[in-house]
């Protein structure tokens, strides 16, 4: 019986559009429930964040600019292309600080997000 149905709904073009149509929007509407109950930590002392996340997209960095005087936030990818010294590089994965100089810039640790129900 069940094998009829299911050749039923695939002749017929419509109904299995609405299948596939309600079966994507179901599984849409999970995925938008799961997410929304992530809650995210926010972390703003780097001697608080994991080793190795020091330099994730979860991590933001504050950018103060000394000529033009501007600031922007980067993450810590983007970061990470910035540091010029394996010193500097050192300081910061040791807790020691928690900024760096790069040109004329100056990029300190603003804050790390870390998903709590992952």
């Amino acid at each position: 019986m069940k094998n009829k149905e299911t050749e039923q709904i695939l002749l017929n073009d419509s109904n299995y559009e609405k299948f596939l149509q309600d079966k994507t929007e179901t599984e849409f509407a999970e995925i938008l429930k799961t997410s929304q109950t992530n809650e995210k930590e926010v972390v703003t002392d780097m001697k608080c964040v994991p080793k190795g996340m020091y330099f994730s997209k979860n991590s933001i960095y504050l950018v103060m600019d000394k000529k033009s005087k501007t600031k922007s936030y980067i993450n810590g990818i983007q970061a990470e292309g910035f540091i010029e010294s394996d010193s500097s590089r050192e300081k910061l994965c040791s807790g020691e600080v928690d900024y760096f100089i790069s040109g004329d810039k100056y990029i300190k640790f603003y804050k790390y997000k870390s998903c709590v129900n992952s």
